[in-house]
């Protein structure tokens, strides 16, 4: 009888969690492809943003510096390895801390790490990185928007951000870099399976009134509304 318990347990547990997978799946498969729509705006579109992947993850790229902010002030050349100054744009993406200095490739992906990603378990980080031009491309489109969405952008980027006790943001010392002109921050939030670095970026282009997804944990719901347009 001990057994008969100890397996009906078991059994519920396992066809719980294949049911949380096909519901999760079947989510992440529809509620991307629901869209929310651009909104009206009679003011001019005179600033341009980018939303930029790698195949996996979408990073808001935003210009240096305009007549709203300079980022420059925020996210320092200094902290880069190359410290130059020149760059044009600066990328920011949000993500989980483990990723992003613990697993510099897919191979070194560990158990530990993903465990602790998807269950909300570890903190969270900004990766901030610069580039002097880009191209648009299928990894790469452009979005102009007016000075007021791209002031609701500032703020919501601004307060994705985790600062110390005189407001300024937290840079990590790490060597985990991926170039010469990237550093990462501390940021506010922890990322799990339903709120990505995609969510994050997907609530961004919300924030400042432009195309995206109903909710998306992937790049490939973000850019799907700008490939079918």
């Amino acid at each position: 009888m001990i057994f008969k318990k100890i397996f009906k347990i078991i059994f519920r547990i396992v066809i719980g969690f294949i049911v949380f997978i096909a519901l999760y799946a079947l989510s992440a498969w529809l509620l991307p492809r629901i869209s929310v729509a651009k909104e009206p705006s009679t003011q001019p579109a005179n600033i341009a943003i980018y939303i930029l992947t790698n195949g996996v993850h979408t990073d808001i790229v935003l210009p240096v510096k305009n007549q709203l902010i300079d980022w420059s002030t925020m996210v320092k050349f200094q902290n880069t390895i190359s410290k130059d100054t020149s760059a044009q744009y600066a990328a920011m993406g949000w993500g989980d801390k483990g990723f992003y200095l613990n697993t510099p490739t897919w191979a070194q992906l560990k158990f530990s790490v993903a465990f602790k990603a998807a269950f909300a378990l570890s903190t969270s980080a900004i990766h901030a990185t610069f580039y002097k031009s880009l191209s648009e491309s299928e990894s790469c489109k452009k979005i102009m928007i007016n000075n007021d969405q791209y002031a609701r952008l500032v703020n919501y980027v601004r307060s994705s951000f985790k600062t110390d006790s005189t407001g300024h943001v937290i840079n990590i010392k790490t060597n985990a870099n991926y170039n010469n002109d990237d550093a990462f921050y501390e940021a506010k939030g922890r990322y799990n399976l339903f709120y990505t670095c995609n969510t994050w970026a997907n609530n961004a282009l919300k924030a400042c009134g432009q195309k995206a997804c109903l909710w998306t944990p992937f790049d490939s719901g973000i850019f799907r509304q700008y490939r079918e347009h």
